[in-house]
């Protein structure tokens, strides 16, 4: 990541037509505080400096959030199903895993690898997805940010974005690279 200069923060500022105060305020930052690092008379910690981008790039536009990435039309499992109408589902629909949901919540996350393996045990297809899944998912509100979900995704295979106690979408890495493309 190549860090802004002064210059080139004074430079975006003015260009979108804010103020010192205005960056400030969106930054979370006092105006002397910009007034400095914008004299390069002070050199900001990173954590500052990235809110000061961040607020540049969302007053250019530029920040994906989870509600420009994440796919709406999520299919999905229940617990009580069972493991082979998990699979039914995902071939169906070309998905390597699956959400599941108890009452429009997620509570865990099905894939083609939790399920190779319990397919040690006989008849795994007769299991319910609960005996199977991953419970362990990772949940953003869609105003998460990319760079927050990029974080979650080195961790785990999707990031599932809830609003008011609901699941709304999912976002994989697909998801992100069909939108940079």
């Amino acid at each position: 990541m190549e860090l802004p200069t002064p210059a080139d923060l004074r430079e975006r500022r003015t260009g979108l037509g804010l103020t010192q105060s205005e960056l400030a305020n969106r930054a979370g930052v006092s105006q002397p505080l910009i007034a400095r690092i914008e004299g390069g008379d002070v050199d900001p910690r990173l954590s500052t400096l990235r809110r000061i981008v961040n607020a540049l790039q969302e007053a250019e536009g530029d920040i994906l959030r989870a509600e420009d990435l994440m796919h709406e039309d999520v299919i999905s499992t229940a617990p009580d199903d069972s493991v082979r109408n998990a699979i039914e589902l995902m071939l169906k629909a070309g998905f390597s895993q699956l959400p599941v949901l108890h009452d429009g919540y997620p509570v865990g996350l099905i894939s083609n690898s939790d399920i190779r393996k319990a397919g040690d045990t006989d008849n795994a297809g007769d299991l319910p997805v609960s005996e199977v899944m991953r419970e362990s998912i990772t949940t953003v509100t869609p105003e998460a940010t990319l760079d927050e979900i990029d974080n979650h995704l080195n961790h785990h295979d999707a990031v599932i974005v809830i609003d008011s106690g609901q699941m709304v979408g999912i976002i994989t890495e697909a998801d992100i690279a069909a939108h940079l493309s």
